[in-house]
């Protein structure tokens, strides 16, 4: 056991030391976030290219119901001005044309667009809302309603806003959010999916390493195959661990930092400069009351973020990373003892592999549906139950299925390893040799003897 311990020292102390572990710790919650801010915000961004598009109405029904924007701009030409426009639209100063053809009531794929670049879905959807709230109001119009506007706009002013309330044991209602438990889910389900798969093939890549460079065959006269083999898989997993650990530190220091500057009210001088500190970060300057509900609003959303059971999901994060890294780790290690290079490791590879990509695709189905029967049979196989579980953790499936889940991925982990160890007392030696399926039978059962 202490050979197994000095293994465990030595692939931890020389991983932890490397400056791409140090960097990664450091930036791993920062990118994090950006995976989630990012897009959004991307999304939201304006083109503010300004766009000039020139529209022929050949039916006479729908000028200027064609709004222009600050950056998009509609000019309606008349059956005379419009003649030569295919050919002449660029130098008449335009981007595009657009031509309305026929009734749209009647035929609604009866507005197309030239330009010579492809235009953006944005401009596409200016287009068609504006003409389908016209066409809704033609038709609204047509039943004779008097005070039609009137009635429209009182309609449009509802908007129903939905409360979840997460009910406790003792009877308390704490409001919780669905769409912030989706989000839990996902980032669980992917950071348990990159760190089986970063560090399993590290497991491989280090194994092969020491192949290839003979300094295998001066550990193995020390220690036992199986000795380095399970030591090498418990130090890379401490090393994950230990990553996994500061980026939680970092995490929820940066959120109690975000919490203390938007909690409490705005009286206190402490308070104002805070007001002040975050109005600046906006790049532009906000009222004691806009601070006051921006801070509510934040507030807000920590509390619901609380209402998530976070020590329990990060206990049973723990657990199924460990489970499923050193069930595929196990895996990754026999084929980094089998092969040579990492050219020939892909036809082995993948197999192992796809469970795990598999899981992925269906982790996206339990999120709408945790409780569907396809969700709930995937957490229970061992090769994809640590990403399904996980995508599942959050809307808090029964006790007895993660009970089961865990004693099912606990079993298949102690198979894994004694078939991987087998594989691996032989492969480990081996060099020179083409690798097949047939082969890593025949020492499967070679080291079984």
């Amino acid at each position: 056991m202490s050979k197994i311990s000095l293994i465990i020292q030595r692939e931890y102390t020389t991983r932890v030391k490397k400056k791409s572990f140090i960097v990664m710790t450091i930036i791993g919650p920062i990118l994090f976030a950006a995976m989630m801010v990012l897009p959004g915000w991307f999304a939201s961004m304006e083109d503010t290219d300004e766009k000039s598009i020139a529209v022929i109405d050949e039916t006479g029904k729908y000028n200027e119901r064609i709004n222009s924007t600050e950056y998009l701009k509609f000019s309606w030409l008349d059956q005379q001005a419009s003649e030569n426009i295919a050919q002449d639209y660029q130098n008449q100063g335009f981007d595009a044309y657009l031509i309305i053809e026929d009734d749209l009531l009647e035929h609604p794929d009866a507005v197309k667009i030239y330009s010579e670049t492809q235009i953006t879905i944005d401009v596409k959807e200016h287009i068609a809302r504006s003409l389908e709230k016209h066409l809704e109001n033609e038709k609204l119009a047509s039943y004779e309603i008097e005070g039609l506007d009137g009635i429209i706009k009182d309609i449009n002013a509802v908007r129903v806003k939905v409360k979840t309330i997460k009910l406790g044991e003792d009877g308390s209602e704490k409001e919780s959010s669905t769409e912030l438990v989706m989000i839990a889910a996902i980032i669980f389900a992917m950071m348990i999916y990159m760190f089986v798969l970063v560090y399993g093939m590290q497991v491989m890549r280090g194994v092969m390493e020491e192949k290839v460079n003979r300094i295998v065959e001066v550990i193995v006269s020390s220690v036992k195959p199986f000795q380095l083999m399970m030591g090498k898989i418990i130090g890379i997993a401490l090393v994950a661990l230990t990553q996994f650990l500061l980026w939680v530190i970092l995490t929820v220091s940066i959120v109690g930092v975000m919490h203390s500057i938007f909690t409490g009210g705005a009286s206190t001088v402490g308070d104002t400069n805070q007001i002040e500190m975050v109005s600046s970060m906006n790049g532009q300057q906000m009222d004691s009351a806009e601070m006051s509900e921006f801070a509510e609003g934040f507030t807000n959303i920590l509390d619901k973020v609380l209402s998530l059971d976070l020590i329990g999901s990060l206990v049973l994060f723990v657990f199924y990373f460990l489970g499923g890294y050193l069930l595929y780790a196990s895996l990754f290690a026999a084929l980094g003892a089998a092969l040579d290079n990492e050219a020939d490791s892909q036809q082995f590879v993948m197999p192992v592999m796809m469970p795990l990509i598999l899981s992925i695709y269906v982790a996206m189905a339990a999120f709408r549906n945790p409780t569907g029967d396809l969700a709930f049979w995937f957490s229970m196989i061992p090769f994809t139950s640590p990403v399904v579980m996980m995508a599942r953790i959050p809307f808090q499936p029964p006790m007895w299925q993660i009970a089961l889940s865990m004693f099912i991925l606990i079993g298949t982990f102690v198979f894994t390893t004694w078939f991987a160890g087998r594989i691996y007392r032989t492969g480990i030696l081996m060099y020179g040799k083409k690798v097949s399926y047939k082969e890593l039978w025949k020492w499967f059962r070679y080291s079984g003897k």
